[in-house]
Parts: C-alpha cells; structure tokens; sequence
C-alpha cells in the first residue's frame, strides 16, 4: 500500500513512526513533514491548503490512502475533497470536523442528545457574556469557539480573570477564532483524554491518557497545546471506559449520523471525571499531540490495516491490542512558549532511540545542514516502562541527554498517576 501522511508535527511523526512498521506498506510519503518523519517517510513538498495540488500528487504517485494528522486540514474539508476523487482518506468530513472547528456546534450536540457536559451559552460579543459571568460567578471557563491551537481556553478562577478573556477573544487574540464565545461551567474532578476510532457505524475504543495543558510544574501558568502525556489514565477504569462508551461516543457516533455528518476518523474526547461520571469538555477530531505519542508506543497492533479499516466503513473487521506497560512523553519546548521564543536555535544532539525510548520530531527543521528549533513545542520524549513512575525515570533519563540550550520541559509529568503509585 502506497500511503501520504499529512502534517509535520509530533504527532505525525509518531504516525508516521508506528505506519513504517507495517509488512502492508510499500511506500510512505510525507507532506510537509520534518526531519523526524524523514526517518521513515520521503518527505514531499506540497502545500496542504492547495486541496487540488495535493489530489494530483497523490494521483501522480497512485496513492492508495492518505492519512491527515492534524485539525486545519480536516475542518477546512480536505477530506471531502479526496474521497471525492476516489481517494481513501483517514479523517472526518468538513461537516463532521465541526465538533473540533466549533466549540459551540459540539456544545449544542451535546444538549440535543443529552451527551452530559458542562451547561454553556454562546455569545457574539462581549457585553451579554461579561453579564452572563457575573451572574453565574467564578471559577468559570472561556472559550474561543473556533481552532486556536490548543490556546483559546481560560479557566478562569475569578470573575476579572473571565472578564479579561473574553475581552482578549473579542479583541482578536485569537483571530477569526474568538469571534464567538461559548461560555461553560467550571467542571470539577480530574481531566483524561479518551480515544476511539469510528467508521460511522462501528466503534473502536483505543486507549486512555492524560495530558498535561499548563506550562509549569504543579500545572501552573498559561495552557499550552500539551507539555507532556502519559498512558494509560489511572482515572479511566474499565466500568469508566464503558460509561464513556455508553453516554458519550456512542449517542456522537448515532447523533452526528442523524443529523446528517456521519463521522468517520478518531474521536478525542477531552473529559472531567466529576462525582456524577465522565463529562465531556470537548472533542478533537485527530489524536492528540502529545497523547499520540504515547498511543503508539503502547500499541501492539499493526496500526495501517486499523486506520484503513476506519476510512472504509470495515472498522468491525479489526481490533487493536495493547502493551502492557506505561508510556510518558516529555515535550521539549523553546524557552519562553507559550509566549514569544527565538526560531531557530541549535539542536545540537538527540540520542538514539530503543525499543524502549524514542525522540519525536515536533517543530524542528534542518537549515545548513544543522537540526534547528522552529517551533514552541520542539522535541516529545517518549518512554515505556512497567510503571508510570518508571516511564517517567526513562523518558526524563533520556530528556538529561538532549543537547539543546534553548529547551525547557516540565519536570513533573505524571504526578498525578505517580502519587498513585506510591501511596
């Protein structure tokens, strides 16, 4: 099988990492991909937003399936536009890709089928939901209801902290993004990121993780689009998994198809585990980054037939095993993310990888022949261990030997399921 992977981040990487495993494939082309991926795939110069350039490269070079990593691509129809060239594409459909494009569309969902989240109201300007946040008090969560790569959400602890972001949503800090605010319920509990894979009809779950969103140690400071992940969450125990099943991605699944956006591609449920249960906070219709990491170190099954399986309606025909032992992953970040960092600083060396430990590529490039940093989020190191303790001893062992002076990462990644461990 001939596959073209689209995107260029840690994420892809993994993807593209797990895919060049298989004994089906034949060929793995990568657009635009990064210095990592080029380990594994024949990197492609193609501009993604040019929907036409890229059905003609995938024709040129008979493409059997195309695999798109991240959001943009998917909300901005990608999808659509190759399956109607007779492609077969891992994604949802413009229409379906709405549950990640739009915070408002997946809370009205929600509320239609009954899908227990936390209770909102959508705004389009900022008078009428700076008078809902003071009649409803802090802490309280603002939302910029389009893609804002993973920085468009404030929890906010007090009732100016809510004020604030919603003047920065309406003042543009989010561009066309934050030009309409949903405003929810502060949901109280502990975060997990659930994943499953639908073809429409059929669902797959996959596997748990939790995900780490703020900058600093005892998830302090601003959100980020992940500092680090480990699998699986502690907190999402069979009978969680099966409620999650049961009152969440199943009514999605069969509400999205009665509305008339089937969706086929992976579910990424973002949840609380609250007294009453899971609740959902919202939806990404991609894997995660950096969760995506881990999912592949743990997976034991050939992940292309899974995908393919997925794109083609056959999602019955497959199932997905697991590795036993935990994964972590550390994100290496540029000094100064989330806010302004310098581009294009030094990597001077990343070790090998084993079987155990791998470094994934995120925002990296090669300029003069030298690895660079491009990005915020730069470098994901990812480990397996028996223990999410000893995941973390290795992935950070092996962080210690990354060679980067403008890097940072947090150092506590998988407290929660450590403190677990030891008690």
């Amino acid at each position: 099988m001939k596959v073209l992977l689209i995107g260029s981040g840690g994420r892809e990487h993994a993807l593209a990492w797990k895919i060049a495993q298989s004994p089906l494939l034949d060929a793995l082309y990568a657009a635009p991909g990064n210095p990592g991926i080029a380990d594994h795939a024949t990197l492609v110069e193609l501009n993604v937003e040019d929907h036409a350039a890229v059905i003609a490269f995938a024709k040129e070079k008979a493409i059997d399936f195309v695999v798109i990593g991240p959001e943009a691509p998917l909300v901005a129809g990608l999808a659509d536009d190759l399956r109607a060239a007779g492609i077969a594409t891992f994604g949802p459909s413009k229409a379906a890709a709405q549950l990640e494009g739009s915070k408002g569309f997946t809370k009205d969902l929600c509320a239609r089928y009954d899908i227990p989240t936390g209770a909102y109201q959508r705004f389009k300007s900022a008078e009428p939901a700076k008078d809902y946040v003071r009649a409803q008090g802090a802490p309280i969560v603002i939302k910029a209801d389009g893609l804002a790569a993973g920085k468009g959400v404030t929890v906010a602890m007090t009732e100016a902290e809510a004020l604030a972001a919603i003047d920065d949503c309406f003042d543009g800090a989010f561009g066309a993004a934050g030009a309409e605010v949903v405003v929810e319920a502060f949901l109280d509990g502990e975060e997990a990121s659930f994943f499953c894979l639908s073809d429409g009809k059929t669902a797959l779950a996959l596997a748990t993780a939790q995900d780490h969103k703020r900058v600093g140690d005892g998830d302090t400071g601003p959100n980020t689009g992940g500092m680090g992940a480990y699998s699986p969450a502690p907190v999402m125990t069979s009978a969680m998994v099966e409620r999650t099943m049961k009152e969440i991605i199943e009514p999605t699944i069969s509400g999205m198809a009665k509305d008339g956006n089937p969706f086929s591609g992976v579910f990424f449920a973002g949840l609380m585990i609250t007294a009453k249960g899971p609740e959902l906070i919202e939806y990404n219709v991609r894997f995660g980054d950096p969760e995506c990491q881990v999912l592949m170190m743990r997976l034991k099954s050939d992940l292309l037939p899974i995908l393919y399986a997925t794109a083609t309606g056959t999602l019955d025909r497959v199932d997905a095993e697991w590795r036993d032992e935990a994964a972590l992953t550390v994100v290496l970040a540029s000094k100064g993310y989330p806010g302004a960092y310098d581009k294009n600083t030094p990597i001077a060396h990343i070790p090998e990888a084993s079987e155990e430990a791998k470094v994934f590529h995120a925002g990296t490039a090669l300029k003069d022949d030298r690895l660079v940093a491009t990005g915020g989020r730069v470098l994901n190191v990812t480990a397996l261990g028996k223990t999410v303790t000893e995941a973390q001893a290795h992935a950070y062992a092996l962080a210690d030997r990354v060679e980067w002076e403008n890097g940072f990462c947090r150092r506590d990644i998988g407290w929660q399921a450590v403190a677990r461990e030891k008690a």
